[in-house]
């Protein structure tokens, strides 16, 4: 175990080591140095492990040199500390997340016949992204049994009227950029870019009209890798919640309607 002189010095290392690992993980998929399976999963995993070790150390040089400790020597235990507690959370909840739901990363308000993208496709090309038309038969039912509360929203608005809300909460949601509208059609398009690693998830809107009102129904998708760590789910309930509470809901749902 490292002595009370040398602990705070190899915690404040151990911790600032780690930090750049984090830091570098979204910054070189950023610049192209490698892709991002390795920022995600082998420099992330690898902060967290170092960010483990300062935790440790602190703990240990800590509880076994106190009352030997100087001032400065104790804040910088501390500092570590807390850098390296907070450096073991970011990959843990990502880790967590990711052994808890299932690797899906394709989530719609009707998994059976979700909405279709035009607009976005030629950049999900580009970027080659996962297809969008060759949906596995089983996606559907991990969806339902995982988030059972991602479904349509039924109003009692004329379905222009519907639309007309959708469209206008759509242009205010931040961090969304609009890429294509058809009114007649009832459809909207939208990318959003994630802070860290600049993933880009694409996000279709369509409304329809119902028995009574309108239907409104969403997709968001994600255009690399295979769990998308319940974003895409997280998007849809935040999207369709505060159209609810703008739109308000009707009392019955009926069970289909014409798309």
């Amino acid at each position: 175990m490292a002595s009370p002189s040398v602990g705070p010095t190899a915690a404040l290392a151990l911790a600032g080591a780690a930090l750049c690992l984090l830091m570098l993980a979204p910054l070189g998929c950023r610049l192209e140095w490698w892709q991002y399976g390795f920022g995600l999963y082998r420099l992330m995993p690898a902060s967290a492990l170092l960010a483990t070790g300062a935790v440790m150390l602190s703990v240990a040089t800590l509880a076994r040199g106190w009352s030997r400790l100087r001032r400065r020597s104790r804040a910088g235990l501390l500092v570590a500390l807390g850098i390296g507690a907070a450096l073991v959370y970011v990959p843990a909840q990502y880790a967590l997340r990711r052994s808890i739901l299932p690797r899906i990363h394709d989530i719609a308000t009707d998994p059976d016949n979700p909405p279709k993208f035009s607009a976005v496709l030629a950049a999900r090309s580009n970027q080659h992204a996962s297809s969008l038309d060759e949906r596995r038969p089983e996606v559907a039912q991990l969806q339902k049994a995982a988030y059972p509360d991602v479904v349509p929203l039924y109003s009692t608005l004329s379905r222009q009227k519907a639309f007309d809300e959708a469209l206008k909460l759509a242009k205010s949601m931040p961090g969304w950029s609009i890429v294509a509208v058809d009114g007649k059609a009832g459809h909207i398009e939208a990318s959003e870019q994630s802070r860290w690693f600049r993933f880009i998830d694409d996000i279709v809107i369509r409304v329809v009209g119902a028995e009574v009102g309108s239907r409104i129904d969403m997709r968001s998708t994600s255009r690399q890798g295979t769990s998308d760590y319940g974003v895409n789910a997280a998007r849809i309930r935040a999207y369709m919640g505060e159209l609810s509470a703008r739109i308000g809901r009707s009392a019955a749902t009926p069970p289909s309607a014409g798309s």
